[in-house]
């Protein structure tokens, strides 16, 4: 089943370590910020870090914690200390796995050379939506680069957020080829690792307006 485009394509703004960041990200019109609890990235968050950026959340703004292959433990206790909408999976994790916290959750694929977006959407068919981001070995995402966005049928059970190199200078060819239910932004919106830029976020939202 073709899952249908939305009027306007929703905007998550992920990597956010500082709670000026996500006021910014809330002001100009995002409907999510991503928190990445995973400390091998540069745009990684603890706990404490955590609580204070979301307390510039207001009401109608999605809080979505990205984990790696984390410890069950380790999930638990973020989702039993900090507000949490959505868990977004970003690993290996099974459909079992990312099913065992009474959470909606997005799965994470990576775009290597012989992904079945199909396969991907029969077989975490309870997850919220598909994200789909670039492959680099070694590296879980927050790359910056773009993929080759052909490759994504358009036939998907599930919600497609697409990720991967998206910045202000693109963003209106990406969401006019793909016809995404979302985007996901990170080091596109940056002026350093883990840290947004306004002007940058601005224009990232204002190239998202003009196209819809």
């Amino acid at each position: 089943m073709k899952t249908p485009r939305p009027v306007r394509t929703r905007v998550k703004i992920c990597g956010i370590t500082r709670p000026q960041d996500a006021a910014v990200a809330v002001q100009y019109g995002a409907d999510a910020i991503g928190l990445v609890f995973y400390d091998k990235s540069p745009r990684a968050v603890d706990v404490e870090q955590a609580q204070q950026i979301v307390k510039q959340i207001p009401a109608f703004v999605s809080t979505v914690a990205l984990f790696v292959n984390a410890d069950p433990g380790y999930i638990k206790q973020v989702l039993n200390t900090v507000n949490i909408d959505l868990i977004q999976f970003h690993g290996d994790e099974t459909a079992e796995e990312c099913g065992l916290y009474s959470k909606r959750y997005i799965k994470a694929v990576r775009m290597h050379d012989d992904m079945d977006l199909h396969q991907q959407c029969q077989r975490y068919v309870n997850a919220s939506a598909l994200l789909v981001d670039s492959y680099h070995p070694g590296i879980a995402g927050g790359t910056g680069a773009v993929f080759d966005w052909g490759r994504i049928p358009g036939d998907l059970g599930l919600p497609l957020i697409l990720a991967g190199g998206l910045q202000a200078e693109n963003i209106r060819q990406a969401v006019d080829e793909v016809k995404p239910y979302a985007v996901d932004v990170s080091s596109g919106v940056e002026f350093d690792k883990g840290l947004k830029d306004e002007a940058l976020i601005n224009a990232f939202m204002r190239g998202i307006d003009s196209d819809n």
